[in-house]
């Protein structure tokens, strides 16, 4: 079975809640860290937490001083689950096509690199928490997101991979099509991005169709996957850009993401706050599902705006993020990858529904995201089914983000040892 190759600009890609509903200013509740990530005024003021990084400016900024450093100690309990997932960062980073990303926000691919090197080592001798802590703080330096606000406030959303029930044949309510790429269909290899329709005498057509247009053209005929009983879990798996299918005869099938028609995204949340349909407090999963059950007639026109189709394949092993890489509850998260280093071992701080009071864990920057642009967006990835789509759902909160980045002596003695062998 084929790997996605690169996920969907909305792949995962952000909560399918953010994806549909987040597209300006929101007002959650600040978390309180050591540090706090700002102080509450009076009445406070709006932020824009898809505010773009200005031209020539860097996503990240080194911390100097210790008092400003997070505290590390709470994300070293389970070290085995943290280091597959550094292994899978590792397998990515080793790939010579991964070093055309970089660098990026002043980070090289070989401190990536050499930072995972690094953690896969400390990682792999057995230490406890304290001797784990001290190993870290003196190796690595410790870098913030610059957040939307030029004071490391990152607004943290969830995504998760959803269950739908679907049938490898039309027949009954199984009436929706998930397709894969027309045959025609031209990406390049290396980043995923959709390059255009191959002509019958080879050449390129790069005016690719919209959604609307695509789903009524010949171009999708044959080209059929797998058929699911409702249209809005159908484009639900779109925006995902992956899921995990319960076939008719009680197996499952596992889709990835396989390209787009190239065009771009708009928000279906937004889309029914703007007609009025929802009020933007009430908008989530459950309740954006209700409505277009209850108003099937409306699924069309409040799409019509979204100019995306995403393609699919069957996959297993998965659901994979944007590195190709497997994606692990808690120890995956998705960010702008024009701004941020692919791979990199972060730390995140923030008030996730897992956990009574702040979360402080280390995760993997291995996934990207439509709604998640910006340096003050975040998406963590919190895992398969319901129950995960309820927490994904529930995720809204300001926090911090961390990469950790060897010293750079770590990375002359490790161009020392090469050299030496």
């Amino acid at each position: 079975m084929l790997r996605s190759a690169l996920r969907s600009s909305t792949l995962l890609v952000s909560c399918f809640l953010t994806s549909l509903s987040l597209s300006g200013c929101i007002h959650p509740g600040p978390v309180q860290l050591r540090q706090p990530v700002a102080q509450a005024p009076a009445k406070a003021a709006k932020k824009d937490y898809y505010k773009p990084l200005p031209a020539g400016a860097h996503a990240l900024r080194r911390l100097d001083d210790p008092a400003d450093m997070p505290d590390l100690r709470a994300g070293l309990e389970d070290q085995d689950q943290l280091l597959a997932s550094v292994k899978r960062s590792l397998n990515y980073l080793r790939k010579p096509s991964s070093k055309k990303f970089f660098p990026v926000s002043g980070i090289s691919h070989e401190q990536v690199l050499r930072s995972l090197e690094l953690t896969e080592t400390l990682l792999g001798q057995g230490l406890g928490p304290d001797e784990l802590l001290a190993e870290i703080q003196a190796r690595f330096d410790v870098y913030t997101s610059v957040g939307c606000d030029e004071r490391g406030t990152v607004l943290f959303t969830g995504y998760y991979t959803p269950i739908f029930e679907a049938s490898r044949e039309r027949t009954g309510p199984f009436q929706f099509p998930l397709h894969r790429p027309p045959t025609s269909h031209i990406k390049d290899v290396i980043t995923g991005k959709t390059i255009g329709l191959r002509r019958e005498d080879g050449s390129i057509n790069p005016d690719y169709p919209n959604r609307k247009e695509l789903v009524r053209s010949p171009l999708l005929e044959g080209r059929e996957l797998v058929y699911l009983s409702d249209a809005f879990e159908a484009y639900v798996v779109g925006v995902q850009g992956s899921a995990i299918l319960k076939l008719q005869d009680g197996s499952r099938l596992e889709v990835g993401y396989a390209g787009t028609n190239g065009r771009p995204y708009a928000s279906l949340g937004l889309a029914l706050v703007k007609a009025g349909k929802l009020r933007r407090e009430e908008l989530n999963l459950k309740s954006m599902i209700d409505y277009f059950k209850a108003n099937p007639d409306d699924f069309e026109p409040m799409t019509a705006t979204n100019e995306r189709y995403v393609y699919f394949q069957e996959g297993e092993g998965g659901p994979f993020g944007s590195l190709n890489e497997k994606v692990t509850r808690l120890r995956s998260i998705a960010t702008d990858k024009t701004i941020f280093p692919r791979g990199a071992l972060c730390f995140m701080e923030a008030r996730l529904p897992v956990s009574k009071d702040v979360y402080r864990g280390f995760t993997l920057d291995q996934d990207a995201g439509g709604a998640i642009r910006a340096p003050g967006r975040c998406d963590v990835y919190m895992g398969v089914g319901d129950a995960a789509g309820k927490e994904a759902g529930r995720t809204l909160a300001e926090g911090r983000l961390y990469y950790m980045i060897a010293k750079d002596e770590e990375l002359i003695s490790s161009d020392l040892d090469t050299f030496g062998k």
